[in-house]
């Protein structure tokens, strides 16, 4: 049977160990500041591009990977085995045109290659690609490998709080005037990433009692779910909550290895610092 390689870019929340175990090749992200670029995860941490983006004069612009950086990647992926099948899996498409450039670059290689718009980012966006990847792991076809991918989609979730409106008024995606009455009234923000992998509003409100009520939805939300089969957590410069959250959530699912992570350039240019994300998969 044809076997079948995993690519992805750096936007997903993988350790090194899940690289190593499934032999997955990323595709680096790319950000400007300040006239700079930088490569997501080669040249700049997440950690670095917040110290960045914190000094930044002008909001920071993100862009999907070239055409030829997504060729060299597939390539890479084959060379160990030159009749491989390829699933290249990126972050949602509601997010950034980076499964659009992927598609692209499949006509640059002679062997099969699909595109999967995982409608996720972050952690989420891991759980897509480990769950394709453990089955092409244990030598599924692309169409079995395909069938595990869209049921981690349809399994994960993303719930993301922020505490200030500045980057959404850099981004345009408020006025000035609304960002600073949102400002001087306090007010945060918590969201989701909804099934075409967009991020919508879920509650607006003054004053971090906004944020605790919110996550506090969250954490009953997912006790509704029958099964809870993975964990994240992501944030923008605020590690030590992020790991109360961690752990206040394996006080509930003590046998899940939650990821306390910084969330990737993307994320974190919407969001602005102090967001926290939680991400999980469930059914």
């Amino acid at each position: 049977m044809t076997k079948v390689k995993i690519v992805t870019d750096s936007s997903a929340r993988l350790t090194e160990q899940e690289l190593k175990d499934f032999d997955i090749q990323v595709v680096p992200l790319s950000v400007e500041i300040d006239g700079t670029i930088y490569q997501d995860g080669v040249s700049i941490s997440s950690d670095k591009f917040l110290e960045l983006m914190a000094e930044s004069k002008e909001l920071p612009h993100t862009s999907q990977p070239s055409i030829g950086a997504f060729q060299e990647a597939y390539e890479k992926a084959l060379a160990s085995d030159p009749d491989a099948e390829i699933l290249s899996l990126h972050i949602s498409s509601g997010l950034s045109g980076t499964v659009n450039a992927a598609q692209q670059a499949t006509a640059l290689v002679k062997n099969k290659v699909e595109t999967f718009d995982t409608r996720q980012a972050d952690r989420a966006e891991a759980f897509v690609v480990l769950a394709a990847a453990r089955v092409a792991k244990n030598g599924g076809s692309m169409e079995e490998v395909l069938e595990a991918a869209e049921k981690a989609r349809k399994d994960s979730y993303i719930y993301l709080s922020f505490r200030t409106l500045d980057n959404m008024v850099a981004g345009g995606r408020l006025s000035k005037t609304q960002g600073l009455i949102g400002n001087i009234l306090n007010i945060k923000v918590g969201a989701f990433v909804d099934r075409e992998g967009k991020v919508d509003v879920a509650v607006k409100g003054r004053g971090m009692k906004t944020l605790n009520k919110f996550n506090d939805d969250v954490i009953e939300k997912m006790k509704g779910f029958k099964k809870m089969k993975s964990i994240g957590v992501s944030h923008a410069g605020i590690p030590e909550e992020a790991q109360a959250m961690a752990d206040r959530l394996n006080e509930i699912w003590p046998d899940i290895d939650i990821l306390v992570s910084v969330t990737n350039p993307l994320i974190s240019t919407h969001t602005g610092l102090g967001a926290l994300a939680i991400l999980f998969e469930a059914e």
